[in-house]
């Protein structure tokens, strides 16, 4: 680096050939590979299998080595704790037979308008964590006149429940500016 190179400040001046922009990794069009594939619920089976094998290893320990002075009643404890989750993890883990596709055709026949954008979310809902599948629509103007929320079961694909309303939003501005509202920013600010 030369003393050119350097400011007053110490700090490295830039020239504009150096200053790149990027896509982050995950936007970059040109790397993709296919559309997303959301994880299934059934994986939650992983850990519940791993929970039961950890219980089953204390509770041989506490059933062979009861009376040894390294095992106590910890051992029985810890299985039986092991074990529910165990239990939990099995039942929670029900296998996601809905993807977001076949929940947005469920929803698009729900509200009963034609639907322009939608968005589609999974969340989980009561003890058991069943997974639902997350929908908002808008009608298909250029200013949507209604919206809908639908909840959709992602593993029997029931609707269970929904909203549809007229849209509050006011997008007249952005659809239809006005060119007589436009200020000409080069001519400076109009003096009268």
């Amino acid at each position: 680096m030369s003393d050119a190179e350097v400011s007053d400040s110490g700090s490295r001046s830039v020239s504009d050939a150096e200053v790149t922009d990027e896509l982050p990794q995950e936007l970059n069009v040109s790397e993709y590979v296919g559309p997303y594939l959301f994880p299934n619920n059934s994986r939650r089976r992983i850990p519940a299998i791993i929970y039961l094998s950890a219980a089953v290893v204390c509770t041989v320990v506490w059933a062979v080595a009861s009376d040894s002075p390294l095992v106590n009643g910890g051992f029985l404890a810890a299985a039986i704790a092991l074990a529910a989750f165990a239990v939990y993890g099995f039942v929670c883990g029900k296998e996601l037979k809905i993807d977001e596709s076949d929940a947005l055709v469920i929803a698009t026949g729900a509200v009963g308008f034609p639907v322009g954008h939608a968005s589609a979310q999974m969340g989980w809902r009561g003890w058991f964590s069943r997974p639902t599948w997350r929908i908002l629509l808008y009608s298909n103007e250029p200013q949507p006149d209604q919206r809908g929320l639908v909840f959709v079961d992602g593993i029997t694909g029931d609707l269970i429940d929904q909203l549809v309303q007229p849209n509050p939003e006011d997008w007249a501005q952005l659809v239809q500016p006005n060119p007589e509202d436009w200020t000409d920013l080069r001519s400076g600010p109009e003096v009268e």
